[in-house]
């Protein structure tokens, strides 16, 4: 006759009683109903869902309104390049859009260097109150977006802040009409918008450096900014990517900044995207000037990240 199951748990060859590990009558461990891989296929499937019913399926819906003719009564009716033609094939497009790579190539720039050293401080030097200084960090995300932007113009505008206060110090005679309605402010307004996206992921690939390889390193006689050159600034170069993929990829797809304080010179591709979709009521020369985009954008990424990958792959 065939003894019950019994219940135990091996660990490192030893066998510890009261443990919750299943086993049969042979003492072989019973196989689960349902498989570790079929049970995270399942946790993944809402979000699976969501991802393929508000991103692949607009995203192709705006792929093929970008291949239908301009007049709205006709859509879905037959494939057309008109979109194509009267709206990305122009110089102005290139223009705006050239002129939003610049803009958010800034933005990141100035963003990824302004957030290091704090992501730094956090990490290294804020010992224990690092959890109220990242508390502070995170603050921006609990107010408006909109709010925010609102706030730059006010500060730089004509009668902002930044002129009366100058005005006040008798610094200047006049308020200084140039800054805001242009690309600087587009840079500042978004810059501070988004330092919270580039701090977060440093400090997290800060903090998980080893405390031990920098302290081996000084015992070994290197200075502190050796230490940082070859240690730390490596081990946090995925963060500081990520950031830079955070910050870059929605600035350049960002309308409201450029609508509030960038004015006619600091307009960017999402402000024609907009007012073809609004104003113009051009479904198809709205996705046709979004698919240029993506791909404007999304291949150059692709590549980065291919050979990124071949690279570390690669490497012993």
């Amino acid at each position: 006759m065939k003894s019950p199951m019994k219940i135990s748990l091996t660990i490192s060859g030893q066998r510890r009683d009261n443990a919750p590990q299943i086993t049969d009558w042979s003492g072989e461990v019973a196989v689960p109903c349902l498989s570790k891989r079929i049970g995270r296929f399942l946790l993944l499937t809402p979000l699976g869902i969501s991802s393929i019913l508000t991103v692949v399926v607009a995203l192709g819906l705006i792929l093929v309104l970008s291949f239908q003719r301009t007049d709205p009564t006709a859509l879905f009716t037959d494939f057309s390049w008109a979109a194509y033609q009267d709206n990305v094939f122009r110089p102005l497009f290139w223009r705006v859009l050239v002129r939003s790579l610049t803009i958010s190539a800034l933005v990141t720039l100035v963003t990824v260097v302004l957030a290091y050293p704090v992501a730094y401080f956090v990490s290294f030097r804020a010992g224990r109150y690092k959890h109220a200084l990242l508390v502070f960090v995170s603050a921006p995300f609990f107010t408006s977006y909109l709010l925010r932007i609102f706030g730059w113009k006010i500060i730089l505008g004509f009668n902002g802040v930044l002129n009366s206060a100058l005005l006040w110090l008798g610094i200047i005679d006049q308020p200084l009409a140039f800054l805001v309605y242009n690309p600087g402010a587009v840079i500042v307004a978004l810059s501070h918008a988004y330092l919270a996206f580039a701090i977060l992921p440093i400090y997290v690939a800060l903090d998980r450096v080893e405390r031990a390889l920098l302290e081996a390193a000084s015992d070994l006689g290197a200075r502190p900014a050796k230490v940082f050159v070859k240690i730390v600034l490596p081990l946090s170069a995925p963060g500081v990517i990520s950031a830079a993929v955070l910050i870059f990829v929605p600035t350049v797809g960002d309308y409201i900044t450029p609508t509030l304080v960038g004015g006619p010179d600091g307009s960017m591709v999402a402000n024609l995207i907009q007012s073809a979709f609004g104003k113009a009521n051009d479904w198809p020369a709205g996705s046709a000037l979004s698919m240029a985009t993506i791909l404007a954008v999304g291949v150059p990424l692709l590549i980065l990240f291919s050979l990124g990958h071949k690279r570390a792959t690669a490497t012993p």
